[in-house]
């Protein structure tokens, strides 16, 4: 059986092996939870709770309520934190199912007739954004949801009012799942072999794994 994924896990993996290994796999070592990530973790509890429930934004994330009431205003049917996952052969499954391969959650989806707007908010800089997270977002939504024909995603960066988008259409999923092949297959490679490079950055000395040669190099 191949590697079970996400775009995060597939995300670290590529960053750095070792890490991934380390702390993804064996757990090892904990990812700290920074002030950066609690925050963003807060923020997408609050628009949950307020595009579900209705309930009030606090008033520190007001200032994202026009740029949210803008997609909610969306007609469709709306889904909130929506779990998705597809087995090894691409085929929708529950999310925590034993047999899953790949899975993933939408901040928000709405379905309406055969297009599904995907939309995942960020918290942090829009400078570099990361497109093949909508990619990967879509082809799930295409199997979970069978009648869509096009996916419209966006990442909704909500410090910068900014909203990058792009589009998919189902009769190309197996050319757009080529977007991952090839870090899958070296992320298969590294588990046969059991073969995990470091992958060194500045970024080194804030990393969870104290026992790499490399841990201390960024910090000092």
């Amino acid at each position: 059986m191949r590697a079970k994924w996400s775009f995060s896990a597939l995300k670290q993996y590529i960053n750095c092996p070792r890490q991934y290994n380390e702390v993804k796999r064996l757990q090892k070592f904990t990812q700290p939870v920074s002030e950066q990530m609690r925050y963003g973790t807060d923020v997408h509890e609050a628009l949950e709770r307020y595009g579900r429930d209705n309930e009030p934004l606090p008033k520190f994330y007001k200032k994202f309520q026009p740029m949210v009431d803008s997609l909610l205003n969306i007609p469709g049917k709306k889904y909130f934190e929506y779990q998705m996952a597809l087995t090894e052969d691409k085929q929708a499954c529950g999310f925590d199912d034993s047999n899953y391969w790949v899975r993933g959650i939408a901040d928000l989806m709405i379905v309406d007739e055969d297009t599904a707007f995907i939309i995942d908010y960020k918290t942090g800089s829009a400078k570099y954004p990361d497109m093949k997270q909508l990619k990967l977002m879509s082809l799930m939504a295409f199997e979970h949801v069978p009648h869509i024909k096009t996916a419209r995603a966006g990442l909704l960066f909500l410090a910068h009012n900014a909203f990058i988008a792009d589009e998919f259409r189902a009769e190309d999923k197996d050319t757009l799942w080529e977007a991952f092949s090839q870090d899958l297959l070296r992320l298969d490679m590294s588990i046969e072999h059991d073969r995990w490079q470091p992958n060194p950055t500045p970024l080194c000395g804030w990393c969870p794994v104290t026992t790499c040669e490399f841990y201390t190099k960024g910090r000092r």
